[in-house]
Order: structure tokens, then C-alpha cells, then sequence
């Protein structure tokens, strides 16, 4: 990065008392001497020594007012630190990136001191130690574009408060031991990319999301109750995965017929329905699905097959019976012009009977991924590469479930 000094620059001596208590904070025996930290002599001015002998690195100066020199950017090396910044007072009033990720950082972040960090555009504490409650200060940073918070011990809930980031564009809350519902954004405008993953989130998700998300990632929860019909409206949406939390009901049409969507994982929940979409998914945009392991009755939805863009579907583990659909055969080898064939089919540990069809007998082992195993089809050994992953199920089992094998 260019850093813009003059002549006779000289760094402002708040800035300087900021830098000299983040170093003080510091577990001595976690500055090595090939860090950035343990080139920080403060017998010399930082701004007009830095990428010097003194100051090699760790932090950006701008001139900003008069000569003065404010520090506007400090990214620490992962150089593995270790320490509490909680007592250091963060009066860096034209700071716009503070990054702190993958060290060891641990205890809580300031409850107010951050709030001074008006112009603050990225701030990033990821893959640290850092514990306790998100202080609701954070939320006044109205000029925050970028937080991520992943990969720590935080818990208690995400703040309301968040609602005042009315700048922010991405949010990674992953990784950490949130709980309670999680929070109204929608008054965040800008944000297209949301990750609350593997947290310890429960109740419902949020009735509405900002309608600029391009990402909704919240696998690894205990989200109950159905998707809401808001998030197949989300128009820029491309992304969506809710895997591993307790949702349940139909999935929702629109988001078969959603243009923009390419990936869709909803596995592990206890869906029981997918709903057809009025246009037979033609209007799709959707390269994968992954719909495993979930309680999902009746037939093999045609309209799946119908997908033009559709390479990966996974149907594991559910409870769909009825004869594989000619149509999933040929889409997966022999597709139509223009179509993109499903180079993964995954229909294994279901109660499926009956032949199964030519086009996929025909395969080569080699040609697509197809699970078959697990379920009631007839002459099926796992011996044939798209038999693999578990031997049928028994007569028994197959009557007991769903409609009598012939």
C-alpha cells in the first residue's frame, strides 16, 4: 500500500499512544522477531520511520490535516500475537481498517472504545480467541463496509443494534457460540454476504432479509420452523445454504424457479415436501441442489430433471419411493442440447423400486457420480459402480414404507 507522507510529517501523538498501548497488550513472548510488532521502536516517530529499520510494517500513515500524520490502516501480520486488547483506548479517529485476524488474540473487545472508529470501513478479528458478548457499540459504526467476527469464542446474542450498520456489505459471524434468535437486518441495504454458521442460533430465521443479499449461509444451527417465503423474493440472491438446523415443511417453489440462484443446500433438516414451481423449474438458474437427508416423501420430483442448468442433485436419505424417472436418466447421460447434464446424481438410502432405467445401465464408471445403493431396486448388486454405498433393502422393509414393489 502507497503511504502518503510529507516532508515533515509527524504522527499525530494520540495515534502514537494507541500504537505504544496495542504493542504494551502483547504477550512479550508472542512477538518474534521476524514480526511486524517487534519492529515497532517508538524512540523515533512511527509515520516517518515506517517501512524503515524501526517500523517495518504493520500499519499505514496518511496525511490527513496540516503535517500531522493519522494512522489509517493497521493489519497485523499473522505472526501468531497473543493478548488482551480490551484495555487498550482506541482513539484512532481516521482509522478505516483494523485487522487483527488468525493470531491468538483472546478476552472481550472493548464495550466502547471502538465507537471512536467513525470512519472504520473494514473491521476484521476472525480466527482468534476472542470471548464474551459483541458490545452494541459496534453498531454505531455507520460507516463499517466489513466485519468479520469468525472463528472465536463469542456468545450471548448479536447485538440489535447491528441494525445501525447501514453501510456494511459483508458480515461473518461464523464459528462462534452465538444463541437466541437472530436479528432483524433489513434495514441493512447494502449487505450481500450474511454467514451466521455454526453458532448455536435458534427459533425462527428472520421473517425478511435485505434484498441485496447475494449469500445466505446458516448451516450448523437450530433454526426451526419453515423457510420463509421472503428469501425466494431475494432477486440478487446466488447462494443459500441452511443445512444442519431443524427446518421443516415444504421447500419452497420459488426457489426452484429463481433465476439467479445457483446453489441450494438444505440438507439435514426435516423437510418432508418439495413444492413444484409453475414453471417446471425451466427458469431455473440452479447448478446444485443438495436436499439429503431430510424426511421427504412421494416421487422423484420430475421438474428437477427439467433444470437446464442443474449439474449436482442429492437426494439422499429421505424417504422417496416410486420408479427413478426416465427424465433423470437422460439428463444425466444423455441430455439434451444445451442442457447441462448432472455429472452427480445422488438417490441412494431411499425406498426407490422397480428397473433401473437404460440410459444410466449404460454408463461408464468414469462418466458422472451415481449413488443408487440403499434402496428397493431391482437387480441393483454393488458390484455396478452406481449400486455402490450400501446393498438394497430388504422386501420387508421396502412393502413396509411406501407402495408394493412388483
Amino acid at each position: 500500500m502507497a503511504v502518503l507522507l510529507s516532508v515533515h510529517s509527524k504522527t499525530h501523538w494520540e495515534d502514537t499512544q494507541v500504537l505504544k498501548q496495542l504493542k504494551n497488550a502483547l504477550d512479550p513472548t508472542s512477538i518474534s522477531s521476524a514480526s511486524c510488532v517487534h519492529s515497532w521502536d517508538f524512540s523515533v516517530d512511527p509515520c516517518d520511520n515506517l517501512f524503515g529499520q524501526k517500523f517495518t510494517c504493520g500499519f499505514r500513515c496518511d496525511t490527513v490535516v496540516s503535517e500531522a500524520s493519522r494512522v489509517t490502516e493497521l493489519s497485523l501480520d499473522q505472526a501468531g500475537y497473543s493478548g488482551s486488547i480490551s484495555s487498550v483506548f482506541w482513539n484512532l479517529p481516521y482509522l478505516e481498517t483494523l485487522d487483527l485476524s488468525n493470531n491468538f488474540f483472546s478476552g472481550p473487545i472493548p464495550a466502547s472504545s471502538f465507537s471512536n472508529l467513525a470512519r472504520m470501513s473494514l473491521l476484521s478479528l476472525s480466527d482468534n480467541s476472542f470471548s464474551g458478548e459483541v458490545p452494541t457499540s459496534i453498531g454505531s459504526l455507520s460507516a463499517l463496509e466489513e466485519l468479520y467476527l469468525n472463528g472465536n469464542g463469542f456468545n450471548g446474542s448479536v447485538p440489535a443494534s447491528f441494525v445501525g450498520l447501514v453501510s456494511l456489505k459483508r458480515l461473518e459471524l461464523q464459528s462462534n457460540g452465538f444463541t437466541g434468535a437472530f436479528p432483524d437486518l433489513l434495514g441493512l441495504k447494502n449487505l450481500y454476504y450474511l454467514d451466521g454458521s455454526d453458532n448455536r442460533f435458534s427459533g425462527e430465521l428472520p421473517s425478511v432479509f435485505p434484498a441485496s443479499l447475494v449469500q445466505l449461509s446458516m448451516r450448523n444451527n437450530s433454526f426451526e420452523g419453515a423457510i420463509p417465503g421472503s428469501v425466494g423474493k431475494l432477486v440478487n440472491l446466488q447462494v443459500v445454504d441452511l443445512s444442519h438446523n431443524q427446518l421443516g415443511g415444504s421447500v419452497p417453489a420459488a426457489l426452484f424457479e429463481h433465476p439467479s440462484l445457483e446453489q441450494l443446500t438444505l440438507s439435514f433438516n426435516r423437510f418432508s415436501a418439495v413444492e413444484t414451481p409453475d414453471s417446471s423449474g425451466s427458469r431455473s438458474g440452479l447448478i446444485a441442489v443438495d436436499l439429503s437427508e431430510n424426511e421427504i416423501t412421494g416421487f422423484l420430483p420430475p421438474f428437477l430433471a427439467s433444470m437446464p442448468k442443474l449439474s449436482a442433485l442429492s437426494l439422499e436419505d429421505n424417504n422417496f419411493t416410486g420408479m427413478i424417472p426416465v427424465i433423470y436418466a437422460f439428463k444425466t447421460a444423455a441430455p439434451n442440447p444445451g442442457i447441462s447434464p448432472l455429472e452427480r446424481l445422488l438417490l441412494g438410502g431411499n425406498y426407490l423400486f422397480g428397473p433401473i432405467p437404460e440410459p444410466l445401465r449404460r454408463m461408464k464408471p468414469d462418466s458422472a457420480t451415481v449413488r443408487l445403493g440403499g434402496n428397493c431396486l431391482f437387480r441393483c448388486p454393488t458390484f455396478l459402480f452406481f449400486c455402490e454405498g450400501g446393498e438394497q433393502k430388504s422386501t420387508a422393509e421396502c412393502r413396509s414404507a411406501g407402495p408394493m414393489i412388483p
